[in-house]
């Protein structure tokens, strides 16, 4: 029987700004990749997001971003390796500890925006990220764009890894994600997230937005807090899913 992870960028609230509906998806979702205080969150929204994915069984994971508060993590930045790696560290590290003041660990780290895609194309600051990941710990997954650099350093550097595909953003012929700029880049339409769910895990492919064929290996299904229509998508996308024999668990560490 086939099984899929489906995780969730969360805990993206700062201060007295609230953004999605966290306290709504977790019950959705199998893994949370939590907003670590760079390009959102804040201490205080780091510890309850770890509080809500342990009272749903839903695995914890860092989600680190480059420190950009203004532009949400969603433009480039120029980083030294060093700095990049102190960057990630820190804010691993700054979760972790929130998961062992509840009697917990960390899962997995998924990078954030402008790094996660850099991270997919670049193979040097794909490396860095994994690097700077298993020196905190060799037991961490990194969640990555399927296919991209990002699983080519984790496996380089012995890193265990999720290759992860995309519910709710369209796709370019080679396999990267539409640039947020265009207007098909976020799906939001849940029959049209389910359509490509469905294609993804059943069939390991998806339909770009030129209408091409991409060939995708997914261990892990996203969708985004961010995304308006999250909830209605999940629930599609679940539902679906669920119909076609597939079990929806939290990922199971594989070793590259």
């Amino acid at each position: 029987m086939r099984r899929i992870d489906i995780n969730c960028d969360l805990g993206e609230s700062f201060g007295i700004y609230r953004l999605g509906q966290d306290e709504k998806i977790y019950p959705l979702i199998t893994s949370a990749n939590i907003a670590c205080g760079f390009h959102a969150g804040d201490p205080q929204v780091m510890r309850t997001s770890v509080a809500l994915a342990l009272r749903h069984h839903v695995a914890i994971g860092a989600h680190p971003g480059t420190p950009d508060l203004l532009g949400f993590g969603r433009r480039g930045m120029e980083l030294s390796r060093e700095e990049l790696e102190t960057t990630l560290i820190y804010q691993i590290g700054a979760l972790a500890a929130f998961a062992k003041v509840h009697g917990s660990q960390l899962s997995h780290v998924k990078p954030h925006g402008w790094l996660y895609n850099a991270a997919a194309r670049d193979a040097e600051i794909a490396r860095t990220i994994a690097e700077a990941v298993k020196s905190v710990s060799s037991q961490l997954v990194l969640f990555g764009l399927a296919g991209s650099q990002m699983i080519r350093a984790a496996r380089d550097v012995d890193l265990p890894f999720a290759q992860e595909a995309f519910i709710d953003r369209a796709y370019e012929a080679d396999g990267t994600l539409l640039k947020r700029s265009s207007a098909e880049a976020l799906i939001t339409d849940p029959e049209k997230a389910a359509r490509q769910a469905l294609s993804i895990v059943l069939e390991g492919k998806a339909e770009a937005a030129d209408g091409t064929q991409v060939e995708i290996e997914a261990d892990t299904l996203c969708v985004h807090g961010d995304n308006p229509n999250a909830i209605s998508v999940l629930n599609e996308v679940r539902n679906s899913l669920l119909k076609n024999a597939v079990k929806i668990l939290p990922f199971t560490l594989t070793e590259g």
